[in-house]
């Protein structure tokens, strides 16, 4: 079968049983350009049921690009808490501020000028384009390198053939319907050709596809597993006398920069005079797993520089990261 007719079939399926995302816009570009930018951002890394709700919240208090490039980064941050990989936050209102005083709030459709804005990289310029401008864009993720590895039984190791499955996504790629082709592509992995028990009988490629049927399918693309680094260190809960409670903002570059947090450190003891809670908190980032011992003491005065003290009953106003919510939760609360 010729790859304009695979696509053909793709779209038909994609008509009758594509998702209903509020991002969502079948028969071609999305008409809000924001939207595309809004839920892009919100998807790297992260399910799309995760997404939902935060996506709802944001739009409502964010409901153009103006009412997020003047926003305060802080207000930013607080509807994105429990996201995580806050970077994307501070790229996506750094972007909004772009769209707004460099290209006069009107939406950049070229490829040039859409990679000039921050946090977007290969992935997400492709998506953009395709999705807010119907531009021929091969967009490939996590699912689309699994449905071609599959298509065509491409058994070996996933950095091997990379280049393989790029050249046989953009050859399948519709030059007609690329907006719905490529939700029709993130659909069918995310829905039928899964990780894990793929529904093949409901899949509009599986009379073609070379996997169908195999011992090997789920094993399909090769993915080396790489073991998460442990890292082991510690948190301090640091009380003054009023029973206020010491935060400092994050000013280093990095996925947390801009939130709030306590004292902590992975690389042992910061005060070696704090008393030991015996409770501990565990979060697991990209490449590494880190535990964090909870300590608490009492002080007037910050040891750190940047410190403020805060009555505790006013965390909630402050941005905090996943990890120093489980501190809260597991101390404070």
């Amino acid at each position: 079968m010729t790859d304009t007719k695979l696509s053909t079939r793709l779209l038909k399926w994609y008509a009758l049983n594509g998702r209903s995302l509020p991002w969502r816009f079948k028969g071609g570009a999305h008409p809000n350009p924001y939207v595309i930018l809004v839920s892009e951002f919100m998807l790297q890394q992260t399910t799309v049921k995760t997404v939902i709700p935060y996506f709802h919240r944001f739009m409502e208090r964010f409901p153009t690009i103006q009412a997020l490039a003047s926003a305060d980064i802080e207000e930013v941050y607080q509807l994105w808490q429990g996201l995580g990989y806050y970077i994307r936050a501070r790229s996506l209102h750094a972007t909004a501020k772009m769209i707004v005083n460099d290209f006069g709030s009107k939406f950049p459709d070229k490829r040039q000028d859409v990679l000039k804005l921050k946090g977007i990289g290969a992935y997400t310029v492709a998506s953009f384009l395709a999705l807010a401008f119907n531009q021929p864009e091969t967009v490939i993720d996590g699912n689309v390198m699994r449905i071609i590895a599959r298509l065509y039984h491409l058994t070996d190791s996933l950095d091997a053939i990379t280049d393989k499955i790029r050249l046989k996504a953009e050859e399948l790629t519709s030059r007609e319907h690329p907006a719905d082709y490529a939700s029709a592509i993130m659909d069918l992995g995310a829905t039928v050709c899964t990780p894990k028990n793929p529904q093949c009988l409901l899949c509009p490629w599986a009379e073609y596809c070379q996997s169908k049927g195999a011992a090997d399918v789920e094993q399909i693309p090769n993915r080396r597993k790489l073991e998460k680094k442990e890292k082991h260190g510690s948190v301090y809960l640091i009380y003054n006398a009023k029973g206020e409670i010491l935060i400092r903002k994050r000013t280093e570059k990095g996925l947390l920069s801009g939130l709030y947090e306590f004292p902590w450190t992975d690389e042992g003891v910061m005060f070696p005079t704090a008393q030991d809670t015996n409770n501990e908190v565990t979060h697991v980032f990209t490449h590494f797993k880190l535990t964090l011992q909870i300590y608490t003491f009492c002080t007037d005065t910050s040891p750190i520089a940047d410190g403020i003290f805060t009555a505790p009953q006013n965390l909630y106003n402050y941005p905090f990261s996943t990890l120093m919510k489980k501190v809260i939760k597991k101390s404070l609360r």
